[in-house]
């Protein structure tokens, strides 16, 4: 019997999209109302220091997807006591993390705030602030994370779709109570954020022990098969992990270095842009993920191929309907959203939205490797390229190229990651690269080139207007609705399509 359930994905991905929408909605709001009351100096000094604090915990990242990967492979295999074998080994080696996180985070974080970053005069204490209530908060997150890994591999979707509505809501308050503040601002940001991520985590602590059943026992002994079988997948997982802590987070570190604070808020807001429209096809892979790692656990290697083949495809059909028309129009957009445009900022949001379309293609077949547990070669090579984008970033930077440089570098090493896990995917998953290219990629990428080309001669024959957002925005998604259905699509899917639509 297969383990996909396609009425589940689709069930969950709505949830996660209506999530996703209020948080989106939420998200673009408090930011402008946040840049606004801080001003860009404070707003650029709190994601920078916030970086520091991701830093120090994007270990467990690894960890979590270790969790992820482990947990949905035993419910693959209808496996329950193995499944709270893994949790209450997960838990453990969280609880480990989250105290050496600590320590090193009063180590070396004061060193970092107090002598390395470019801090203008009067507001290192309230960096110091800043840092101590973020470090906080980050061994909540680390602790949560098995909490939050098991939600998922039973696909309880709306759970996480509630709670992303309650941060949603709570993020509205802050931003309220930060207009109004007569106190350091700053400081009260940080230190509001840290108790809504302490009531987060007491809910997960809650409804992990009432609804899911998986006792969580710290006196039975520790299956040291499954440690040591988590900590080998998490060793390689953490190479990954830092690559991309140093592409996305160690970069931001080296814009405060070579330029200043008002910088680092326009990569900020650049981010801030990219996570709102990333947020809506991550929704698409995570109700997607479980299935995929669960159809490997039970052998069923045609089902995961198909799971691959078309995440692969909407995951990228649903960002290109975001991030295309946000491309053409950030700097129109960009001026309506922020009263105070900083500099770079519409530069830096284009091609960080074209580089989360390059890397949409990996998330799939990423989460098909990790299925396989064989992550050690993968990993090695596809991390050991992404580091790169640290070093060379460094060093261009040096030379004294422009802020923007860094994604140019990364979107570089993106589009040569494709090509490399190409190898992998025939490897370990005995999917034939050519395959994949002449389904997804291909199509995919035809689509969205012929959706474009009408758009281009709009921009460059109106002026800039809400006229001409309007007309760019519905142009494109009738243009790409056309051709995903005629040029993205196998006839197969354009009948499911076709099926669907009839029955609605």
């Amino acid at each position: 019997m297969s383990v996909v359930d396609g009425k589940r994905i689709a069930k969950n991905t709505l949830l996660l999209y209506i999530r996703m929408g209020v948080v989106m909605i939420v998200s673009l709001f408090t930011t402008r109302v946040l840049l606004n009351s801080l001003g860009e100096v404070d707003y650029g000094l709190n994601n920078v220091v916030g970086t520091l604090i991701l830093v120090f915990a994007y270990v467990n990242g690894a960890l979590t997807a270790a969790s992820s990967r482990f947990l949905s492979f035993s419910l693959g295999e209808q496996n329950g006591c193995n499944v709270e074998a893994v949790f209450n080994t997960a838990f453990r080696v969280h609880c480990i993390l989250a105290a050496v996180v600590l320590i090193l985070g009063e180590c070396i974080g004061y060193f970092l705030v107090n002598y390395l970053l470019v801090i203008p005069d009067g507001r290192l204490t309230a960096c110091n602030y800043v840092f101590q209530f973020s470090l906080i908060a980050s061994v909540f997150s680390i602790i949560q994370a098995p909490l939050n890994a098991l939600v998922i591999s039973y696909e309880r979707m709306n759970v996480y779709a509630y709670i992303g509505v309650f941060e949603a809501l709570a993020k509205c308050v802050i931003a309220y109570l930060i207009y109004k503040a007569t106190v350091d601002r700053l400081i009260l940001l940080s230190s509001l954020q840290l108790l809504v991520a302490s009531a987060v985590f007491v809910f997960y602590v809650f409804y992990t022990k009432k609804w899911l059943h998986v006792k969580l026992n710290l006196k039975e002994k520790i299956d040291f098969a499954c440690l040591k079988q988590m900590i080998g997948y998490s060793s390689w997982s953490l190479l990954g992990s830092t690559a991309t802590m140093l592409k996305n987070y160690g970069v931001n570190i080296l814009i405060n270095l070579f330029f200043n604070p008002v910088v680092n808020a326009a990569n900020a807001i650049a981010y801030q842009v990219n996570a709102a429209v990333t947020g809506f096809s991550n929704n698409f892979t995570m109700a997607m993920n479980p299935q995929i790692v669960k159809s490997y656990a039970a052998q069923q290697f045609e089902d995961m191929k198909r799971l691959v083949f078309r995440g692969g495809k909407v995951t990228f059909f649903l960002l290109s309907f975001l991030c295309m028309p946000i491309i053409f129009e950030a700097d129109y957009i960009l001026k309506l959203w922020l009263k105070n445009v900083p500099d770079y900022c519409v530069i830096l949001t284009r091609l960080v939205l074209i580089l989360t379309l390059v890397e949409s293609f990996a998330y799939t077949i990423g989460s098909a490797v990790q299925a396989t547990g064989k992550i050690r070669d993968y990993q090695f090579v596809i991390s050991g390229m992404s580091l790169m984008n640290f070093p060379i970033t460094y060093l261009l930077f040096w030379l004294g190229c422009e802020p923007q440089t860094a994604l140019m570098v990364s979107i570089g090493i993106s589009t040569t990651n494709i090509f490399l896990r190409f190898y992998f995917m025939k490897k370990l998953l005995n999917i034939s690269p050519l395959e994949y290219a002449g389904s997804v990629l291909l199509p995919a990428v035809s689509a969205v080139v012929f959706s474009v080309v009408p758009v281009l001669f709009i921009c460059l024959n109106l002026e800039q207007s809400m006229m001409r957002l309007m007309v760019v925005v519905f142009c494109f998604l009738a243009f790409n609705a056309i051709s995903v259905y005629y040029v993205g699509l196998r006839p197969q899917e354009r009948r499911i399509v076709f099926d669907f639509f009839r029955k609605k």
